[in-house]
């Protein structure tokens, strides 16, 4: 008999090729699940090596996330450690006044990522893909705003991998639809000294965290 979605689903989650959290924000632990689903002693044995070779194949090292903005770019610099925590390296916004023309924004992103890299030094960059946008002038700033991080880079010798914000959002608390709030509290509880970030270093985090999660090695 064909097992259905929600039981395909739930195996997936057991054998540790899914992590799910809540929307409200609590985690569901391996453990939970496996009590749930009645799994045998000899089941929960396969399921924890399977759990541990998965964490073993998450990448290691320092990652940047970049979210872009013309006014308020967050850049947020996390490692990923040998036993698979998160640790937070230092992060910033780029708060650009109205009082700034757009040339000088730009300018001004590009120089702060050249400077965190220099600090940091990140194996890569990861950074939040834009969305679609009606207005064609928000449109061209967001992309200026994009194509100066992505400089700022590519000067450096960084490869940049970009995500969607629903997959982010997915990565990070498990729920697409989540709140920038819900995202600020994920990532204080998900890596190690970083507290609650402000929003766009906490949405830059995110950007870290997915790569980290999502990029196997």
């Amino acid at each position: 008999m064909a097992k259905s979605s929600r039981s395909l689903w739930t195996q997936k989650i057991v054998e540790g090729q899914v992590k799910v959290k809540s929307a409200s924000g609590n985690a569901w632990t391996f453990e939970t699940l496996k009590t749930k689903a009645g799994l045998t002693a000899g089941e929960r044995a396969k399921s924890e090596k399977t759990e541990r070779s998965a964490r073993g194949r998450q990448m290691r090292g320092v990652v940047m996330g970049v979210d872009p903005s013309l006014r308020g770019t967050g850049i947020s610099v996390i490692e990923s450690l040998a036993d698979g925590s998160l640790k937070y390296i230092e992060s910033t916004t780029v708060k650009n006044p109205p009082s700034l023309s757009m040339a000088q924004c730009l300018a001004r992103i590009l120089e702060e990522i050249e400077g965190m890299i220099e600090r940091t030094h990140p194996k890569c960059v990861a950074m939040e893909q834009s969305v679609y946008v009606q207005n064609f002038r928000t449109a061209l700033i967001l992309g200026s705003s994009r194509g100066a991080a992505i400089a700022a880079c590519a000067r450096a010798g960084l490869e940049v991998f970009e995500y969607p914000p629903l997959r982010i959002k997915q990565a990070v608390i498990g729920y697409g639809r989540a709140s920038k709030i819900q995202v600020v509290k994920s990532v204080a509880s998900l890596v190690s000294g970083a507290g609650q970030l402000p929003e766009d270093e906490a949405d830059a985090s995110g950007a870290a965290i997915t790569h980290i999660f999502t990029h196997k090695i």
